[in-house]
């Protein structure tokens, strides 16, 4: 047990806690957060800074630090994949973002599935959508709790109780604090964050010779590896490393915790502003994935390429600077996790019970919707808990892999959707279960080990850009049968004048 590194480790624990049932009392409303715009969204109340560093947590999280150099320690420079893929996001976010955050702060949506119930008029598109996302978003929540079981383990403390514990609190103070309390957090996070991956970055390269040095142990090391890799992409690797970067950008705009951050801001022009200064984070992003090189260079030797980083700050720096970093790690596993469990529970409470159970004579008080979506919150992270601790960790891996390809399916809905109401919404219904089947299919056929699928005549692609590619055509051709047959569009009860500016 690194005890030093442990007491650091809780103090900052302590802290955060602290600040996480604190920030119930943040901007909150005198008549309490008894809606859910007050509890799920913070009464989209947030500017610039606080939207930037709640994006911020919400995109880097714990299993980015532990995942993204663990690529790179086992796998190489295909690891990279990970700094392209944030290169391309930002520049679609800030075309596509401001537009959606306008039409749904017109209309009051808390999820973008209320965004295409609203555009569409179409009940079971509506829980189409909002069904991928709880699906994707789940396995998400769980891999949170992966990166925080291998930081607790490097320190020494063994068994289930650390992690149970450490979830518990998290679970209290998203319940009483809403979506402040992940947004409190975020700046004490990101802050360590940025402190550890610099410290790391000059440090570490410092002690080892420098960075060619370090490269060129990395390469090596990488060679003796089953299968042998490089720090250098092989050109049979390169239509899989393209298509996963903009596979992945096209998901990370549309997962339902990105959703529920961008909705939280009080203005458009805060997210246009986010999406200029977010790249901030796609090179810190650069920076944590070469803490896998560096590791390599180390002579770090795990059987798990995601104790990596853990095993590299606690043989490389002092006990107290590496319960610091670790600390940070930890903390970046529960800005996530509760903004996933709050964007969950808004999809299933507006979305799903909602559909299902109410008419328009008959609808949820806001006192019972975030009632309704604080249960359902435990009801996840509880739910997140129990597969993490009684199942391998790599169920949970594979099941990430398969909610990125699934995610990725609701890009004509919802982005499409933002631009153009073109599509017929029972021909985009048919092309996102013909994109889900198809992409199901593929990391099936992969046994759901990898992403990367073989397309005969092509070449390997991501999964989910093939499937996307099916869902768009089977949306597009059934749209032009359905609106030579006349049927019924729907309804668009949205503002057309929201759209504009």
């Amino acid at each position: 047990m690194h005890t030093p590194a442990l007491i650091v480790f809780c103090l900052f624990f302590a802290f955060v806690t602290l600040a996480g049932f604190w920030a119930a009392r943040w901007r909150a409303p005198q008549a309490g957060m008894h809606s859910l715009e007050e509890w799920g969204l913070a009464g989209r109340s947030f500017g610039t800074w606080i939207t930037w560093f709640l994006l911020g947590g919400d995109l880097y999280t714990a299993y980015t630090v532990i995942a993204v150099p663990a690529a790179l320690y086992g796998a190489g420079a295909n690891g990279f994949f990970a700094l392209p893929y944030a290169v391309i996001a930002y520049p679609y976010m800030f075309l596509v973002l401001p537009r959606l955050w306008n039409v749904c702060h017109r209309h009051n949506f808390c999820t973008f599935a209320d965004f295409v119930r609203g555009r569409y008029g179409n009940r079971p598109l509506t829980l189409a959508i909002a069904l991928t996302g709880i699906l994707a978003i789940m396995p998400y929540i769980a891999l949170q709790l992966v990166g925080m079981r291998v930081v607790i383990a490097s320190l020494g403390l063994v068994g289930e109780w650390p992690l149970a514990a450490a979830f518990a609190i998290l679970a209290a103070y998203t319940y009483s604090s809403g979506l402040r309390a992940p947004a409190i957090i975020a700046v004490v996070k990101d802050t360590m964050l940025y402190i550890m991956v610099l410290v790391a970055i000059t440090w570490l390269p410092y002690k080892l010779g420098g960075y060619h040095h370090v490269f060129a142990l990395a390469d090596a090391a990488l060679k003796t590896h089953t299968p042998a890799s490089s720090v250098f992409l092989a050109p049979r690797q390169f239509m899989g490393y393209s298509t996963l970067a903009i596979g992945s950008a096209i998901a990370l705009m549309l997962y339902p915790h990105t959703a529920t951050a961008v909705l939280s801001a009080k203005s458009a022009a805060a997210i246009r502003r986010n999406s200029a200064m977010l790249p901030a984070y796609s090179f810190l992003l650069g920076l944590i994935a070469l803490l896998g090189y560096i590791a390599l260079a180390a002579g770090i030797s795990v059987k798990n390429p995601q104790e990596s980083v853990p095993a590299l700050f606690l043989k490389m720096f002092p006990d107290w600077f590496a319960g610091f970093c670790l600390a940070a790690v930890a903390i970046g596993a529960l800005v996530p996790a509760a903004i996933m469990s709050i964007a969950a529970s808004n999809l299933f409470t507006r979305n799903v019970w909602g559909e299902l159970t109410n008419s328009a004579a008959k609808s949820m008080t806001p006192h019972e919707e975030s009632s309704m979506a604080k249960i359902v919150s435990l009801v996840i992270k509880f739910g997140a808990l129990v597969f993490v601790l009684k199942l391998p960790a790599t169920y949970a891996i594979e099941m990430q892999l398969l909610g990125g390809i699934w995610i990725g399916q609701i890009f004509p809905a919802v982005v499409v959707g933002i631009f153009t109401r073109w599509f017929h919404p029972w021909g985009l219904f048919c092309g996102l279960l013909a994109g889900l089947g198809s992409g199901t299919w593929m990391a099936y056929t992969l046994d759901f080990k990898g992403s990367v699928y073989l397309i005969p005549h092509i070449g390997p692609m991501y999964a989910a850009v093939p499937a996307l590619l099916l869902n768009l055509a089977v949306a597009a051709i059934l749209t032009l049968i359905l609106r030579a047959l006349k049927a019924a569009p729907g309804t668009d009860i949205t503002d057309p004048t929201a759209y504009v500016g």
